[in-house]
């Protein structure tokens, strides 16, 4: 493993840890040369997933950029980075869990929205807004409007009688 201070390959592992659902590992390493600390994530290697652009154009999955879209909608919100990169890998896991090799830009979104939404309703409607590319105030509004509502609904059924 390369430091990422003074690139040496030379470390040692200070400390090691399985992630809740054993999805990752998370190592803590030392460099041996210059004694700065970092960390590092071993993750087993799956079948990759395509997305297919609205143009039609194929790529392979990436963790990272669906990891930067949501961090910039959180930015500044009291979410830790940890939830956020949960919240990643239950996304991937629900697209390999239903069986998908392919799967849309439109369902990426979709899914990030509807999780985001029962995290955080700001960084919910910043995904949206960038998502959905809002062309006015209006449909911004309106996407306003449509959370609020769900929220007054979901609060009368939560009400007990």
């Amino acid at each position: 493993m390369k430091c990422p201070y003074c690139s040496s390959t030379e470390s040692k592992v200070t400390d090691k840890r399985e992630s809740e659902n054993e999805e990752h590992t998370r190592r803590r390493r030392e460099c041996l040369k210059c004694q700065k600390r970092f960390t590092t994530y071993e993750r087993v290697e799956l079948s990759n997933l395509i997305v297919v652009k609205k143009d039609g154009n194929r790529q392979q999955w990436s963790r990272d950029k669906v990891l930067n879209g949501i961090i910039k909608a959180c930015e500044k919100r009291p979410i830790p980075l940890e939830d956020v990169e949960k919240l990643v890998d239950e996304i991937e896991a629900d697209f390999r869990n239903e069986g998908l090799t392919e799967i849309t830009t439109a369902q990426i979104g979709e899914k990030i929205m509807n999780k985001l939404k029962e995290i955080d309703e700001i960084a919910y409607i910043r995904f949206a807004s960038v998502y959905r590319e809002f062309a006015d105030i209006t449909s911004f509004e309106k996407e306003l409007k449509q959370l609020l509502n769900n929220k007054r609904v979901k609060k009368r059924g939560s009400k007990s009688v």
